[in-house]
């Protein structure tokens, strides 16, 4: 697929993951609901800063950011994006590649969010949840000009009670594999040096 499919339909990633609320909320929410919410909630976010972009886009993205950060648990997708090279690495440059991997992501499909425009987005496998549940799959579906397209998010259910998201793969494209493999490549290219892989990551789908 070519990276400005991928763009559009990795957008929908972000629009499907968004939502703040309080802990005791997060104690007893509904990894369902949550994913419905933030949509129109990023959605409204989205029209509020169409008009003036990319006048606005650094305090586009610095919402976007504040919005997320309670949804997808940036941490924990970047120490499997690090794979095994991880265990060389010290805390700070582990710190560092969270926030770089964070604001990659941020930044690159923030510019195709501007873009999005009415595609129908539709929950497809509501289902009840069991006792003491931990991991969950929330299935979705794009929905555009006569073509539909699959999102899978896998969410996990932290000791707090919220749901996170931890990977997404869309159109069966496992994205947290494909980030993984970048890294993987950008340290054989760089003979080893973590230090220049972390200055230089650009998240990006190829």
């Amino acid at each position: 697929m070519k990276f400005q499919k991928n763009s559009f339909l990795f957008s929908v990633f972000i629009i499907g993951v968004v939502l703040s609320s309080s802990v005791m909320a997060k104690a007893s929410e509904d990894p369902y609901k949550k994913i419905e919410k933030i949509t129109q909630e990023l959605i409204g976010i989205i029209s509020l800063y169409q008009k003036d972009y990319p006048k606005n886009e650094k305090q586009y993205f610095a919402e976007i950011t504040d919005l997320l950060a309670d949804t997808v648990d940036f941490n924990y997708i970047s120490k499997k994006v690090m794979g095994s090279y991880r265990a060389n690495t010290t805390s700070s440059q582990r710190k560092l590649f969270a926030e770089k991997f964070r604001e990659g992501l941020v930044e690159t499909y923030g510019r195709g969010l501007i873009n999005y425009g009415d595609q129908k987005i539709v929950l497809i496998n509501r289902t009840p949840l069991k006792q003491g549940q931990k991991t969950l799959v929330v299935q979705q579906e794009i929905r555009s000009s006569g073509n539909t397209f699959p999102l899978r998010y896998s969410m996990a259910r932290k000791k707090t009670g919220e749901w996170m998201v931890i990977n997404m793969t869309i159109s069966g494209i496992n994205l947290r594999e494909i980030f993984r493999n970048q890294f993987s490549q950008a340290v054989q290219q760089s003979s080893g040096d973590i230090d220049a892989v972390i200055s230089g990551w650009i998240t990006e789908v190829k």
